[in-house]
């Protein structure tokens, strides 16, 4: 989604209209509708994976959502299409063939979706360049772009920050987060060790819904001078950008956001790859790792491995540099627009295009 609304800031006075097709009931249609882009929604389901009995089902709902797709196309007449993955996608690509398709790839690896998209998409703009890889056949243009950044994100530097979220420059700042919905397996080994971890840093918790009650319970029970050091949030919207800037060491998911966030702000980072995702998770952090500029985790290791492992970076200042370092010189702060650039290359190819995208 904010790669998206990144591509579509850098656009928003060249285009008449835009469109959002989301799924329904998906979870983008709370930040896409906060951000004022018009959005309407489409019956999509998966078919990898899922079991026989649910499969008849999501195949009835894939004929359904390529038949309301075909619909909105009609009506909306999109000069060009833009897709960042999702099966979602999958109707609207098979509706939207013979338009100028742009498909941007955030994770280093692929997933089965994105691959199907390749095979509609003219362009394919990629994260890093080893993402050339997983594409060997591809009949459309590879352009690595790398992350788009959201504006909002570059307007924090580390004073203003700090000033934000009331943290000192006394002591380091752990930002720990598990995604939008935080993630309880990442959680529970901060809890377990957060006296510890207070000790030695000040620790910006995104805890998620479903465990800010536990973290404001376990904030009770530390000492007041351990207290202050602890700021729990559920989520961060605006602020994410604060907290990105704010901190020397990160205990994060290996999302595709790892790839072009934390090299912007050149932060350092102990990830822990969705088990549930690990392939496409874990290929993001070897990435990161493979550069100098990240530790790897995994789920089962958190809770002994957890607190010394933080406790080694943060005495050891060299090697903490050394990774930031390393994470910023992935940066490519330029992303969105070089894909929007794409975007108005592949619009500029339509006869009296007038400048409207569906994403």
């Amino acid at each position: 989604m904010y790669p998206a609304l990144a591509v579509l800031k850098m656009l928003e006075n060249e285009v008449q209209a835009v469109l959002w097709v989301g799924g329904v009931g998906g979870m983008e249609t709370d930040l896409v509708t906060r951000a004022g882009v018009p959005f309407t929604a489409i019956p999509a389901a998966g078919v990898h994976g899922v079991g026989l009995r649910a499969l008849p089902a999501n195949l009835l709902r894939l004929v359904k959502g390529t038949l309301a797709a075909r619909r909105i196309l009609a009506e909306f007449k999109p000069d060009v299409i833009f897709f960042t993955g999702g099966y979602v996608a999958a109707p609207v690509a098979v509706a939207g063939r013979h338009k100028p398709i742009l498909l941007y790839v955030p994770d280093i690896e692929p997933g089965l979706a994105l691959r199907f998209l390749s095979r509609f998409s003219r362009v394919i703009a990629l994260t890093a360049e080893d993402s050339k890889q997983y594409f060997p056949q591809a009949r459309a243009r590879l352009a690595v772009t790398g992350y788009p950044i959201r504006p909002e994100l570059g307007q924090w530097d580390r004073s203003s920050a700090r000033q934000q979220l009331n943290l000192s420059d006394s002591l380091p700042v752990l930002l720990v987060a598990g995604g939008s919905k935080g993630a309880h397996t990442i959680n529970q080994p901060v809890f377990a060790n957060l006296a510890e971890l207070l000790s030695m840093s000040q620790l910006v918790h995104i805890t998620g819904s479903p465990d800010k009650v536990a973290a404001d319970s376990a904030r009770q029970r530390l000492p007041e001078d351990l207290k202050e050091r602890y700021h729990i949030f559920e989520y961060l919207h605006e602020d994410m950008g604060a907290a990105l800037a704010a901190a020397d060491l990160a205990v994060t998911r290996a999302g595709a956001s790892t790839l072009g966030e934390y090299p912007l702000f050149g932060l350092p980072a102990i990830l822990v790859p969705y088990q549930f995702a690990w392939r496409y998770q874990k290929v993001n952090a070897d990435y990161l790792r493979r550069h100098g500029a990240a530790l790897i985790l995994e789920a089962g290791q958190l809770s002994g491995q957890l607190l010394p492992t933080v406790h080694s970076l943060f005495i050891d200042p060299r090697r903490l540099q050394s990774m930031r370092q390393a994470m910023q010189a992935l940066s490519r702060p330029d992303a969105a627009g070089k894909i929007a650039s794409l975007v108005r290359e592949l619009a500029g190819e339509i006869p009296g295009g007038k400048g409207a995208q569906s994403w």
